[in-house]
């Protein structure tokens, strides 16, 4: 079955390019102009992943992907300006599952998708994650403590997963990033201590004093199996 592809970008010439070099490889891109018409084409369904532009007049990319979140898990590419690391960071944070640089080159784009969508995709044959109350179903792309249930983007639920797949041992900033399939996206330090207090908070955990996901000064971050 095709991946259906939503382009949300002002510029109808790159909206033709992937369209045509997409298809023969089983990817259907359709385009929105703007934010407010790529948002309710992913509120209409039948997009399995979305190509996000930032710079784009009204709505920018990084709002569309703040509302977005608030509807939708579906995937997202940024594509953002050469050598803005801002941009990439903030996508990021917001819940992009990764990013591209302009001008975009139609097979590496290809690659990105089809490495994001493998990424994301529930896998029948991974079990439950139990680390003390926390529970975690991969397949479900679902976490909870106790009868609470987290709201997590997608990459700190891949990070929570890699955490938990490793409960009780320190795992680097690099080799985390790596574990949660991020390996092809380059970031600083600073951008993988961002995530993690973001999951830690989710997690419930003081700022201060975290009680399951520790950060070792100087190795890296633990999740603890029993929070006590």
């Amino acid at each position: 079955m095709p991946v259906r592809a939503l382009l949300i970008d002002d510029d109808t010439r790159l909206a033709e390019l992937l369209a045509g070099y997409l298809a023969p490889h089983d990817v259907v891109v359709a385009h929105a102009a703007d934010g407010a018409r790529g948002l309710r084409a992913v509120a209409a369904g039948g997009v399995d992943i979305v190509v996000l532009d930032v710079m784009m007049p009204g709505l920018d990319g990084l709002d569309v992907l703040r509302r977005l979140r608030q509807q939708s898990a579906v995937p997202v590419v940024m594509l953002t300006a050469r050598g803005d690391e801002t941009d990439r960071v903030v996508g990021l944070e917001l819940g992009a599952d990764d990013y591209l640089a302009k001008p975009v080159y139609p097979r590496e784009l290809l690659a990105r998708i089809r490495a994001v969508l493998r990424r994301v995709a529930p896998r029948a044959a991974e079990r439950r994650l139990v680390v003390g109350d926390l529970e975690i179903d991969p397949t479900a792309r679902a976490a909870r403590i106790g009868e609470r249930t987290l709201s997590l983007t997608a990459l700190e639920f891949d990070l929570l997963v890699a955490l938990a797949e490793r409960a009780g041992r320190v795992v680097p900033r690099d080799a985390l990033w790596q574990a949660a399939g991020r390996g092809d996206t380059v970031v600083n330090e600073r951008t993988v201590d961002v995530h993690v207090s973001h999951l830690r908070a989710k997690l419930g955990d003081d700022a201060k004093d975290p009680a399951r996901l520790k950060t070792i000064r100087g190795a890296g971050y633990v999740l603890v199996r029993d929070p006590g």
